[in-house]
């Protein structure tokens, strides 16, 4: 540890709060339809799609406009993946992937998980990275947006049953936020180094006379929506490990604010929209309380030396699969980042960090990724804890539990809790098919709790649509089959549950605020808000905690 890294995660703290009230504003205008700068392409995507701007939807209407949707995107993605091989765009010449591995491809971008059991730059076309996974980027990061924004419209309507309009949302999200600001980042990665060219691959000679080619790319457009979509596909197998990606020292720490400035500007812009400010602010303090937790431990951790160098008598911090250019500092805090927020990008190899250092980017996907978690996903999952936490919070005092006014009665309990312990029951049943079965053995690498480890983390990475991995998981047809109906669950169940309890509140009286009314808009609630999600989430996965990455940080060997 060294007061230079210390500094620049204190620098990067200071950055994420001060973004988020001007995130957080713009936002609001964005989804108020208060910005109207590209009015006449908005109303012909509108057109294009067949859909009145001014006619809300139901809960019902809404949830199956979402899926329809990812539907139609995912069998066009399916077919591009399955015949890139007789597209253009094709400058390798690369032939089409299985079907198993084009399912769970398809499965992984339409849910904003990402997740690759492959190597982008020797599997992927051109024209299947930018019309098909680059595309899905916007799509999915954009699905995410509106669901959460007509989420908030349920929490503070006072009257109906309209959430809006999920086409008008999409539109809005990608044209007014995703859009620009991968322009603008695009251009800064641009500036750093990083590529963007449409050439094939380049060749150079070796210091033994030998050819060695180098594959090349448009890939600084598409660095910044996997960052900004919180998506963490990368075009390089190595992902933000590659000098081609994350060259410098700058581009790594636009990166990581990219992949956090826009889930931490929904925490402001669900305060405005609610009419409290102070509610956002809650939600913020209770993320930005866990984050920085987590940060701190990994730091610690991966500044001392791992058992197994400690037995061969050798000492310092952990460097093992990490960048010289970024150090522990960095790399701590991009590993904390990319788990928190559902991304999935990685600058260093997550399966070589020490078992405390593993273990914590594990735990916080095992809270559900509401540790600012998924653009949007992130945000509507935490106010479900929220809603349990009032809940729970109303049996402790004897009274009927109220959010914003509005009772909190057994319908909207029960959705909740299917939607948040729906997933951690998704990922402790995969889990245990793989290690169980014969079937999982050939995806695994390694034996002991480093194996074990390794199958965790790969089912509640692809089931918590994160898609970060310990690289030693790889994928046969059971593990693409299982991950790919994993990811989608993952995706779709919380999600339909958050649109039916925003269905079941946006019709819902508004009460007056009383002497007994539960203030959730203060830090005692943020406190309590912090124990619901580490108790009802995190414990759930202790003892697979406990069997893996903490035996493996005890242990004198690696495995």
């Amino acid at each position: 540890m060294t007061f230079a890294g210390w500094l620049e995660i204190l620098l990067f703290l200071g950055a994420i709060t001060a973004l988020t009230p001007l995130a957080g504003a713009y936002l609001t205008r964005v989804f108020r339809g208060e910005v109207t700068l590209l009015g006449r392409v908005e109303r012909g995507f509108y057109a294009l799609l067949g859909t009145d701007p001014a006619r809300g939807q139901d809960w019902k209407g809404y949830a199956r406009s979402v899926l329809i949707s990812s539907a139609v995107f995912g069998v066009v993605l399916y077919a591009l993946i399955r015949l890139q091989g007789v597209l253009p765009g094709n400058p390798q010449d690369l032939g089409a992937p299985g079907w198993d591995l084009s399912f769970n491809t398809t499965a992984s971008f339409i849910t904003n998980t990402n997740w690759q059991y492959y190597a982008g730059e020797t599997t992927m076309s051109y024209l299947t990275q930018m019309a098909g996974l680059a595309v899905q980027n916007f799509v999915s990061a954009g699905v995410g947006l509106a669901v959460l924004v007509a989420f908030v419209r349920g929490l503070a309507s006072r009257s109906g049953k309209e959430l809006g309009n999920f086409y008008v949302d999409l539109t809005r999200a990608i044209l007014y936020v995703l859009l620009p600001l991968s322009v603008v980042v695009g251009l800064v990665l641009v500036s750093q180094g990083v590529i963007q060219t449409l050439q094939g691959p380049g060749t150079a000679t070796t210091l033994t006379g030998a050819k060695q080619a180098f594959a090349y790319g448009p890939v600084a457009g598409q660095e910044a929506i996997k960052m900004l979509g919180t998506n963490g596909g990368g075009f390089f197998n190595v992902n933000s490990a590659m000098p081609y990606e994350n060259p410098t020292w700058l581009s790594n720490f636009v990166e990581m604010l990219a992949i956090l400035v826009i889930p931490a500007g929904l925490t402001s812009m669900y305060g405005r929209m609610v009419g409290n400010k102070r509610q956002g602010w809650m939600v913020f303090g209770a993320m930005m309380t866990l984050f920085v937790v987590a940060v701190a431990g990994i730091y610690v951790a991966e500044s001392h030396p791992t058992p197994a160098m400690q037995a061969a008598g050798l000492t310092g911090p952990n460097m093992e699969g990490k960048e010289q250019r970024f150090g522990i500092a960095s790399t701590s805090l991009f590993a904390a980042v990319t788990t928190a927020a559902s991304c999935g990008a990685v600058n260093a190899a997550m399966e070589s960090f020490t078992g405390l250092g593993g273990a914590i980017p594990m735990a916080q996907m095992m809270t559900g990724e509401v540790i600012w978690g998924g653009v949007g996903s992130g945000l509507y999952s935490m106010l479900l804890f929220v809603i349990l936490a009032v809940f729970i919070s109303g049996l402790m005092v004897g009274r009927t539990p109220e959010f914003l006014g509005k009772k909190i009665e057994a319908r909207e309990v029960k959705l909740t809790i299917l939607g948040t312990i729906a997933v951690p029951m998704l990922v402790l049943f995969a889990t245990a098919l793989a290690i169980a079965t014969r079937y999982g053995d050939a995806s695994i690498y390694n034996h002991g709790p480093q194996g074990f480890s390794e199958t965790v983390y790969a089912y509640t990475s692809q089931g918590n649509n994160n898609g970060s991995a310990f690289a030693g998981y790889t994928g046969v047809t059971f593990a693409d089959v299982l991950g790919g109906l994993a990811m989608l669950a993952g995706r779709f169940l919380p999600l339909l549950a958050v649109l039916a309890v925003a269905g079941s509140l946006a019709g819902k009286r508004v009460s007056p605020a009383g002497l007994g009314t539960l203030r959730t808009d203060t830090p005692t609630f943020g406190f309590v808000l912090v124990a619901v999600v580490l108790i009802v989430a995190l414990l759930t996965f202790v003892p697979a905690l406990l069997l893996g990455p903490v035996v493996q940080g005890l242990s004198d060997q690696l495995y």
